[in-house]
């Protein structure tokens, strides 16, 4: 079988060597694809790929139209809302992602996030400490839950809400269960998003939402710019000189909200959640992995579509 490894945003070479070596101890043959900078050069390196690893790169009916001989498509990261699964299902090909192999580095983060915002943007003037402050964690999945692992190290009070994990969890993570939206962000100084963007989700934290934090909130987004309502949140940072946004997945509306709201405001350049050394290498390693167990196994454990 050929893997096909699509990467505009390359893997770390050590994870390229890693995944070779997955694929080729299994009998099949690996294929590099990084740095294209035209989609025709996808559409053509996957024709004859029986497997496909990608990262951020769109798979979309294009690409599944080009891919007669495609089987699996294995996105190497937790979200992949960069998959057209409807498509995906209608060719006949399996999509899974890698869950848990970015976690703690996006989690990492969100604590350089509240940092930063805590000591204001570094300016020079008196912060705060994250010591003894509310944290609502919104998705108590695998990143949530190194999320609160974290927040305990900083001492601070932990929170979360997340319907589809059980209370007990969360009670055994030191974390309080709460069960309504509102009660999330009435009572957390800190708000860190981990939810995936979804019909349900999209468009839905805004000045409904963070209006009701406590004075000095501060929200955190690690997960996706499609969950929050940008005209709203302008709204809400209009009418609350005390609260902040932080995100490393930048509005559409980014240099707006840069003008009108400085230091309050602060995006990462890039979406820079999974990009460590460490999360590169396990979630190409893990991807290749399923790959072999898919062909060798028929093992579909991680797949995402129906």
């Amino acid at each position: 079988m050929k893997v096909l490894v699509a990467t505009e945003k390359p893997f770390a070479a050590v994870a390229v060597d890693g995944i070779r070596d997955e694929v080729e101890k299994a009998g099949h043959v690996m294929a590099l694809l990084e740095k294209y900078t035209d989609k025709q050069q996808l559409l053509d390196a996957v024709a004859d790929a029986d497997a496909l690893i990608i990262r951020s790169d769109k798979v979309d009916k294009d690409v599944l139209d080009a891919a007669a001989k495609l089987k699996i498509v294995v996105r190497a990261g937790a979200g992949y809302d960069n998959v057209d699964l409807a498509e995906a299902t209608a060719h006949g090909v399996v999509v899974e992602n890698t869950p848990g192999q970015n976690s703690n580095a996006v989690a990492e983060l969100v604590f350089g996030m509240a940092v930063f915002m805590a000591r204001n943007a570094f300016n020079g003037k008196a912060g705060t400490e994250l010591k003894g402050k509310r944290l609502g964690i919104h998705a108590f999945g695998q990143v949530g839950r190194n999320v609160a692992r974290i927040a305990k190290g900083f001492g601070m009070e932990v929170s979360a809400l997340d319907p589809y994990c059980p209370d007990e969890v969360m009670v055994e993570a030191g974390v309080k269960p709460v069960h309504s939206v509102e009660e999330l962000y009435r009572d957390n100084e800190y708000v860190s998003l981990h939810i995936p963007a979804t019909a349900e989700t999209r468009g839905s934290v805004g000045l409904e939402l963070v209006s009701l934090m406590p004075k000095g909130g501060v929200l955190i987004n690690t997960a996706r710019k499609e969950v929050i309502d940008e005209a709203s949140l302008k709204k809400a940072l209009e009418q609350r000189p005390d609260l902040k946004y932080v995100a490393d997945v930048a509005p559409d509306a980014a240099d707006e909200f840069r003008e009108a709201f400085a230091e309050r405001v602060f995006f990462t350049p890039k979406k820079m959640g999974a990009q460590t050394a460490e999360a590169n290498i396990n979630a190409g390693l893990a991807a290749a992995r399923q790959i072999v167990a898919f062909f060798r196994d028929g093992d579909t454990r991680f797949r995402v579509n129906k």
